[in-house]
């Protein structure tokens, strides 16, 4: 269980998987358009509503809960089983993020948002050295951790050996690449793949991609923050792709 926080994140869960919700708490004293459209589609789903105050919800969440609050159970992953029958499902329209060990929740959280937001149909993450769906991943995913399937793999390089032997072409982000993103054919059934906020992807994990691309960096910083440098890749990718 973990408390689920701010209004976006807490009325996604409300449209995509109300049985999660285990507790609503919300502030009595916000009355207003946005929160109305919270409580109707919690009556909607036969969620009760606990009135609470702006300082007990201060004590429950570490964050901008903007008022609401939802105590939820945790949020389903998928597995490689998942992920094989989706690429039979989207056949050349498939479409995937991998990322290799992303641990902070506000890279994830931004990286499913931006992946939710290009049309991806999975994020792809390893196991262990990853973080999964908390609360702050759903706050700052805006809604996006309910909507896009979450893919928890035990292998990184065995899942894109496989991916690749289904016909997904593998494209993997480092700053030591020679051809930047805007050279490589991105259209067709297609895995980005990012590296670790400090690290970048790990050795293994980089030479199984098809390609290796960069961004081309013109100021004195040498690489983009990783959710930052998704959504430049997958929205080049969308750009080819349409």
């Amino acid at each position: 269980m973990d408390w689920i926080f701010g209004i976006h994140a807490v009325q996604s869960i409300l449209k995509t998987s109300p049985q999660r919700v285990k507790e609503l708490r919300v502030v009595k004293a916000r009355q207003d358009a946005r929160l109305q459209k919270l409580l109707n589609l919690a009556d909607q789903h036969g969620v009760a509503i606990q009135w609470s105050s702006t300082q007990n919800l201060d004590a429950l969440v570490n964050g901008r809960h903007q008022g609401v609050a939802a105590l939820c159970k945790e949020g389903e992953t998928y597995n490689e089983t998942y992920l094989a029958s989706l690429v039979e499902q989207q056949g050349q329209n498939a479409f995937f993020l991998m990322l290799d060990g992303v641990t902070d929740p506000h890279n994830l959280g931004a990286c499913l948002r931006s992946a939710d937001g290009a049309g991806v149909q999975a994020v792809i993450v390893p196991k262990d050295n990853s973080v999964g769906l908390t609360a702050v991943v759903s706050k700052v995913a805006s809604g996006a951790a309910e909507t896009i399937p979450l893919v928890v793999v035990t292998n990184l390089s065995r899942t894109l050996k496989n991916l690749q032997q289904q016909g997904v072409w593998a494209v993997g982000t480092s700053g030591e690449a020679e051809q930047t993103i805007y050279d490589v054919n991105l259209t067709g059934p297609l895995v980005m793949v990012m590296g670790s906020e400090g690290s970048g992807m790990r050795q293994l994990v980089s030479n199984h991609c098809d390609f290796l691309v960069k961004l081309p960096m013109a100021g004195s910083v040498s690489s983009l923050n990783v959710s930052v440098a998704a959504g430049v890749c997958l929205y080049e990718a969308v750009r080819q792709r349409n």
